[in-house]
């Protein structure tokens, strides 16, 4: 049980991780959707968006890789050509 006396259920833990605004709408408000079209919609773009933002970190993370590598070769490159 939390501090209140109320108990946080498994699919509220899910749904605040997947969008606090609806996680509160739903368990601070009590509102359901009125258009579920509009709702899956929402849900879709949510999903997309979290794909879009996963792939942006892993180009992040290979665009550092490269450039990690160009400086060592660089550096490699330089220490050569001054023997």
């Amino acid at each position: 049980m939390s501090p209140r006396g109320k108990r946080v259920t498994a699919s509220q833990v899910g749904l605040y991780a997947f969008c606090a605004q609806a996680w509160w709408l739903s368990v601070v408000e009590k509102q359901k959707p009125a258009d579920m079209g509009a709702f899956a919609r929402g849900m879709r773009v949510h999903e997309r968006h979290g794909w879009q933002v996963a792939l942006a970190r892993g180009a992040r993370r290979v665009a550092l890789v490269l450039v990690g590598a160009a400086v060592v070769i660089l550096l490699v490159w330089g220490l050569v050509s001054l023997l």
